[in-house]
């Protein structure tokens, strides 16, 4: 009996589609697209283009479509990397990326708003830009992860969880840098950061957990 092979017709798609996006940025914007290679651990990225920031940025814009489409593909073979094949539907994908999307995008304008109520604009600015250029890097570093994962052996629990905890110390370390770069500022604010923490990147990921995850 033959062996059912899985096919990736719809992820090789996906990769190009990611490739022509930081091609793009990498081409369009250089210098940007070294540096932001090597933010974690280095605020000199932070410090200069956080500047130039404008409220549709082209580079972030560029890259945001490239981290939607590699966490998306990431989800999809966490849940499914224990099952014989790996054929998803354009459908499941495409479910995916729009819920992801819409969930980043959605708290990233409710954060502005909060920042606009609490009078904090500069320093929710300045760690929404910290955190956009953080997962931008998320997504260059999991493209070629995901390239690994699917075509060249059948990932385990292992290699899942030492993957998410790469990305985990990511974000850590982003978090750091943006507390020790506003660490006056945030000091001034204290009471009203702590409470855009618990309400806006702690809540949101419990109540996701809950619903998906809780039995």
């Amino acid at each position: 009996m033959l062996r059912n092979i899985p096919t990736y017709e719809l992820f090789t798609i996906l990769f190009v589609i990611c490739l022509l996006f930081i091609t793009l940025a990498k081409v369009l914007y250089p210098k940007r697209f070294n540096d932001i290679v090597w933010v974690v651990g280095n605020s000199k990225y932070l410090k200069i283009y956080i500047r130039e920031q404008k409220f549709f940025d082209k580079f972030d814009a560029l890259l945001f479509v490239n981290f939607i489409i590699s966490i998306a593909v990431f989800c999809f073979i966490c849940f499914r990397f224990n099952t014989a094949s790996l054929n998803p539907s354009a459908d499941d994908l495409f479910k995916i990326m729009v819920a992801i999307g819409s969930f980043v995008l959605g708290k990233v304008l409710l954060e502005r708003l909060i920042g606009s109520l609490f009078e904090i604009d500069t320093l929710i600015d300045e760690y929404l830009f910290q955190k956009t250029s953080y997962k931008n890097l998320i997504g260059l570093l999991l493209f070629p992860i995901n390239l690994f994962l699917l075509y060249s052996f059948n990932p385990n629990h292992t290699i899942i969880y030492i993957i998410l905890v790469f990305l985990v110390i990511i974000n850590i370390l982003g978090f750091i840098s943006t507390i020790k770069t506003n660490q006056s500022l945030i000091i001034q604010n204290l009471f009203y950061f702590i409470l855009y923490l618990c309400a806006l990147e702690i809540a949101p990921y419990i109540i996701i957990y809950k619903v998906f995850f809780s039995n």
